[in-house]
């Protein structure tokens, strides 16, 4: 997608350890016109899938389902990274590591709102080693649901996530793949 590549490269931030900051126009500072484009694209790609669910896990990930959400006229469902008092004990759980944060967060979904007949359609802001979305696909297949796909934001085409995930048959449409980065610059993957 040729505008959030031109966002990245004129707002994105690349730091040392392959992190590229996003968050001062996708996911902190969010900039609404870009939100919405990046939401017609997703249903663009997915409208044909009967998506009968959005999902992703808290919190990043959840402006860009809505976003989706909103053209595909689909609830969004997020993975909660931790138990409150307002989520039922009847939960799916998986854990998911955090490539990020560097940490291990147990994402829970209550089973009243993930249900067999489902068809989910993943979200999420980045991709890099897949460990968020393996973690997710978890809950939907503890829960007897189909994956339909993922639609990913950014996807760090240079680890190793998003190849081994098609490998396995997971449909990934990633709107922006970055192919390389240095500490100063990145280049992008070409895309048909």
């Amino acid at each position: 997608m040729q505008l959030l590549e031109e966002r990245i490269l004129r707002d994105g931030k690349v730091y040392p350890g392959n992190v590229l900051k996003v968050s001062g126009f996708l996911n902190h500072l969010i900039d609404e016109h870009l939100l919405d484009e990046i939401g017609k694209e997703i249903s663009a790609r997915f409208c044909e899938q009967n998506v009968t669910k959005i999902m992703t896990i808290e919190a990043s990930g959840i402006a860009i389902a809505c976003a989706a959400a909103h053209y595909m006229h689909t609830p969004v469902l997020f993975a909660k990274k931790s138990k409150t008092a307002n989520v039922s004990a009847d939960c799916y759980s998986a854990d998911v590591v955090s490539y990020t944060h560097n940490n291990t967060s147990t994402v829970i979904v209550d089973k009243e709102f993930l249900l067999p007949e489902d068809r989910v359609l993943i979200v999420d802001d980045f991709l890099a080693n897949g460990a968020a979305i393996r973690g997710l696909r978890s809950l939907i297949e503890q829960a007897g649901a189909t994956l339909v796909g993922c639609a990913i934001a950014i996807e760090k085409g240079f680890q190793k996530g998003g190849e081994e995930l098609r490998a396995e048959g997971v449909r990934i449409e990633s709107l922006a793949i970055v192919e390389s980065m240095t500490d100063d610059s990145l280049t992008f993957r070409h895309q048909n």
